[in-house]
């Protein structure tokens, strides 16, 4: 466990219950102080001081009433997409004097359950995280060693409390054999397996958010860099697509983005089988420098120079600013 310090390298990996790629909070023995769905929830949740509800202090994260029988509390999540976890982050931040001393997670993989009361009954949970000691108003980074594919998790607290929000990194697991390969399909989405795994520089903005589904919320939910004044500068980030693949067409959305989008973009893609080389990577020009607008939805199919296949593409910016989604559409290849 290590609370409040430099953050362990399992947590460059997906958050596969982030609310934003799609998870969900199912169910829960009790959320009376505040409700289960802020666990999955963006950064560490906030505290206002004087804010109260009819229930009582208003807290950013799940909080159960003070438990007077015998028992604990618990609570189900369904994972935006089948995963490998390879970390949790359970943080307590602003439960002080209401954290649970306890906590523990229990998985299983289920993919036609349609019921709580199903999946239940089915019991085919699995402990990856033993029963283990909470501080308050911190962060606990538990990495995990199982290399199986879970779908749900049971988070349990001992014996009731408030957690702000609980993080579980890892991979998605897609089964691309079941995918036809003259289907079209975003092969950059983080659902699919897309990563962005290196850029130049994401000063306001996480360059994970590129690939996240449906159209930003904000201008934070993008990867924006930072003013640069350097002449002819290019900022860039690589994304390895979920599997190597054909590119038909480009989406390239500035959403919220209008004094501080780029002037113009570019792609480019390669095959790489190694990350390690990436700095030796042959990249071929897929879509030339083009213009872009402020706050749009930029399309490009004929302006496409390569189709591929590509294992990672990197989309180069001119001269910085920000980009809130990429869409790569295309087709798997053998």
């Amino acid at each position: 466990m290590n609370e409040n310090k430099t953050q362990p390298a399992f947590t460059s990996l997906i958050n596969l219950a982030a609310e934003k790629l799609g998870a969900k909070v199912l169910w829960t023995t009790d959320d009376f102080f505040a409700e289960k769905e802020n666990l999955i929830k963006p950064g560490r949740g906030i505290f206002i001081a004087d804010k109260y509800t009819d229930r009582g202090k208003w807290m950013d994260g799940w909080e159960s009433r003070r438990k007077r029988t015998e028992g604990h509390d618990a609570c189900i999540l369904e994972l935006a997409t089948p995963g490998i976890i390879k970390g949790f982050d359970i943080d307590t931040n602003h439960f002080l004097g209401n954290h649970p001393p306890f906590a523990s997670v229990e998985a299983c993989y289920e993919t036609s359950i349609t019921s709580i009361e199903d999946l239940e009954a089915a019991n085919k949970w699995t402990e990856i995280l033993p029963k283990s000691p909470l501080d308050p108003g911190s962060q606990h980074f538990f990495e995990i060693a199982n290399d199986q594919k879970w779908t749900h998790l049971k988070l349990h607290i001992y014996p009731d409390g408030g957690v702000a929000r609980f993080k579980v990194y890892g991979n998605v697991y897609k089964d691309w054999s079941l995918v036809d390969e003259n289907k079209e399909v975003d092969l950059a989405a983080a659902v699919n397996g897309g990563k962005s795994i290196l850029c130049n520089d994401m000063f306001f903005s996480h360059m994970d958010n590129l690939i996240m589904p449906e159209r930003g919320a904000n201008m934070g939910d993008g990867w924006e860099t930072k003013r640069n004044r350097t002449p002819n500068n290019r900022d860039w980030v690589i994304v390895k697509l979920g599997t190597k693949g054909t590119i038909n067409r480009l989406l390239i959305d500035t959403c919220h983005f209008k004094g501080n989008y780029p002037d113009t973009c570019s792609l480019e893609g390669a095959i790489i089988e190694n990350e390690k080389d990436l700095e030796g990577a042959n990249w071929s020009e897929i879509l030339p420098k083009s213009k872009l607008s402020a706050d749009h939805e930029h399309f490009f199919v004929e302006e496409l120079n390569a189709k591929g296949p590509f294992t990672h593409v990197r989309l180069n910016i001119f001269p910085d600013g920000g980009i809130s989604r990429m869409r790569i559409f295309g087709n798997k290849t053998v």
